[in-house]
């Protein structure tokens, strides 16, 4: 399946989107690779771009000005569009980093060729409508696990909808994007395999 295969049938799974809106935005979509630790968006840019990633893992994340610390928030992976969405979606500055966690590729597409696809086909301004819930979805979720939810909770959905985030990321990543430190996560994986 190509790259352009896979993001047809992504956006057909979102928003419905039949062969000829497809067609309608394929000259817009650009292919690029990312090395590991290569910025999507960096801290105080406008995301401009939507992305789709083809292969690879990203994180969004943001590094405390004092110390350096940085402290995870969001991971997307292979079959999700990527984005800063607040920035994306606002066109201002974002107040978080994308980087690639590994070498990844991703299919995107610039804010200004989205907006023309909006104004031509209504199944365009749904996706543009459903990419919006999601990042709303998105930020809602992950504030509700960390007010209602254990750590072990936020590590199991991390599972279902990062299933090979293992193979590409650092526990110290996992851990901060869960709240916790690296020792509570070995803690976790270890009751997960005993169970």
């Amino acid at each position: 399946m190509t790259e352009f295969d896979q993001l047809q049938q992504a956006l057909f799974t979102t928003a419905r989107l039949d062969r000829e809106d497809f067609e309608l935005s394929r000259p817009y979509w650009k292919l690029k690779s990312y090395k590991k630790g290569e910025f999507y968006n960096e801290y105080q840019n406008v995301c401009k771009h939507l992305g789709f990633i083809v292969n690879g893992v990203f994180r969004i994340y943001r590094a405390d000005e004092k110390t350096g610390e940085e402290k995870n928030m969001l991971f997307y992976s292979n079959g999700q569009f990527v984005a800063s969405y607040k920035s994306f979606i606002n066109q201002t500055a974002c107040d978080y980093y994308t980087s690639s966690m590994n070498d990844s590729v991703i299919l995107y597409i610039h804010v200004d060729n989205l907006k023309k696809l909006y104004q031509q086909s209504h199944s365009w301004e749904r996706f543009g409508r459903m990419i919006a819930e999601l990042a709303y979805h998105q930020v809602i979720s992950n504030t509700e696990g960390f007010l209602f939810k254990s750590p072990e909770e936020r590590y199991l959905e991390m599972l279902e909808l990062h299933p090979y985030i293992f193979n590409s990321v650092p526990l110290y990543h996992i851990a901060s994007y869960l709240g916790i430190q690296a020792p509570s996560l070995s803690r976790i994986r270890k009751r997960m395999v005993s169970k």
